[in-house]
């Protein structure tokens, strides 16, 4: 994209004007060449470029011309070369002949006797100027090389600087630079989960429907002892997609023939009541004050065994209540009713909400965004739930990249279905026989035999009729 320059060279002869002997020859030659040094620093002059310019009507003046004309010779020779760079070949040829010519007429006027007479310097034009037929800048071969390789040498560097400085959790890698904690699972990155966060609103063998389904599997192996019925769903920071991953797990847990409570225990920005389309007016700090029983308090979701405790009206003491006897009352009631309790709990890091309530729940399970989540603060997270004696059941990667080398995703057999095609689909309302036709993943597989045999020693849920003792 540079604009071409050309340059055009002439080059002239300087010599003494003398027929004596060989000595005086000699001695004439030492002449010139001790003058030729001074006739170069004379090329860039008005004296000789004003007489230039006049000659070819230009423009330019004579200090502006300067800038562009080059007088050089070489070491031990009588030869003086001049160089015109400029952007019409032609141009530059006439500029450089006309310098040259002008030379010549300035050095004989310089040297020309006082007393009169020719001067004893001649110099004589034996290379006279052409116009280029090539520009002599940019060298565009040159340069396309040179910006490859320094190129390729500045993105090189970025890379390693980017990578030395940038300590975002992107996957597993960086996940275990931090914490030893088991991955439980990864939720590819869908740029529809907005407008479809449930895993009931996409097709039955996509990949975020099978996402939840292993952390269903996943979860039940980390908790095989199943000490931990209550599992508290955090994060580090907003943003994480906790409630989105809280709200799915209860519905993946239902869809294995488990019964769920699923509370909205996010009393400052509660998400759950929006994804399932439900009423949060009494809710969980309805309970807590004592205003209604939770059992009246509790609604269905869907044909499954789900129920929802939503968060209630948004109280100005969040960590108070959840760290309330009231609030230990009620998950030791809702436990011993309901086979698994999931928690949606505020983040860690802003507030110490979770922090409170991770002390009376079974395990915390801690979601990290993918590209988001930065090491300090995933160490910070893993600490205070150290401090308040929580056991970490494990990790979740959410928002991880479909492509690359901390991609997420799963090859499975069968037909996509579309959502108007699945009844179990956009509100979990019935679900699909296992013998359907199509064939399944191998972490549904490897879950349905592991669910049957909690199902079998399993107590059946005795909801509704809630025990009445408790808040």
């Amino acid at each position: 994209m540079a604009k071409p320059t050309y340059t055009a060279e002439t080059q002239l002869f300087v010599a003494i004007q003398s027929s004596g002997s060989v000595q005086e020859l000699q001695q004439g030659n030492n002449f010139s060449q001790a003058r030729v040094q001074s006739y170069v620093k004379t090329v860039a002059s008005p004296v000789v470029l004003q007489p230039a310019i006049d000659s070819l009507g230009l423009t330019q003046s004579a200090e502006e011309l300067a800038k562009n004309v080059e007088a050089s010779t070489d070491l031990n020779t009588v030869l003086i070369n001049i160089k015109v760079s400029d952007g019409s070949p032609v141009q530059a040829a006439a500029i450089a002949q006309a310098v040259s010519n002008s030379l010549v007429n300035a050095v004989e006027t310089l040297e020309k006797p006082a007393a009169g007479g020719t001067s004893p310097v001649r110099l004589s034009v034996i290379k006279p100027a052409a116009a280029p037929t090539s520009p002599a800048t940019p060298n565009t071969r040159l340069n396309l090389i040179l910006g490859l390789v320094i190129g390729l040498t500045a993105g090189l560097a970025a890379a390693v600087l980017r990578t030395t400085l940038d300590n975002r959790i992107r996957g597993e890698a960086d996940l275990r630079r931090v914490t030893d904690a088991p991955l439980l699972g990864g939720i590819a990155f869908d740029p529809d989960a907005n407008k479809k966060p449930l895993l009931t609103q996409v097709p039955t063998q996509s990949s975020r429907a099978e996402s939840f389904r292993q952390l269903r599997t996943n979860l039940q192996f980390a908790n095989v002892s199943r000490h931990a019925k209550t599992v508290l769903v955090t994060s580090s920071l907003p943003g994480e997609g906790k409630s989105t991953t809280a709200t799915n797990l209860a519905i993946a847990l239902t869809q294995a023939g488990q019964s769920v409570c699923l509370i909205d225990a996010d009393l400052r920005r509660p998400m759950v009541n929006q994804y399932l389309g439900l009423e949060r007016n009494a809710g969980l700090t309805t309970a807590l004050v004592g205003s209604a029983d939770v059992e009246d308090l509790l609604e269905p979701w869907g044909e499954d065994n789900l129920f929802v405790l939503t968060s209630g009206e948004i109280p100005p003491n969040p960590s108070e209540l959840l760290g309330s006897e009231a609030m230990k009352q009620l998950l030791e009631r809702l436990e011993s009713t309901f086979d698994t309790v999931v928690i949606d709990a505020p983040p860690l890091l802003p507030v110490t909400d979770a922090a409170v309530l991770a002390q009376y729940v079974g395990g915390v399970v801690v979601v990290v965004g993918s590209k988001k989540l930065r090491h300090q603060d995933l160490e910070k997270t893993i600490t205070s739930l150290q401090m308040v004696g929580a056991k970490i059941l494990g990790v979740v990667m959410n928002r991880l990249p479909v492509k690359g080398p901390d991609a997420y995703s799963y090859s499975y057999y069968g037909h996509s279905e579309s959502p108007a095609e699945n009844p179990a689909i956009n509100g979990g309302r019935k679900r699909k026989s296992a013998t359907d036709g199509s064939r399944r993943s191998w972490e549904s597989l490897a879950f349905d035999e592991a669910s049957t045999v909690v199902s079998d020693s399993r107590q059946p849920s005795r909801f509704p009729g809630l025990p009445v003792d408790g808040p």
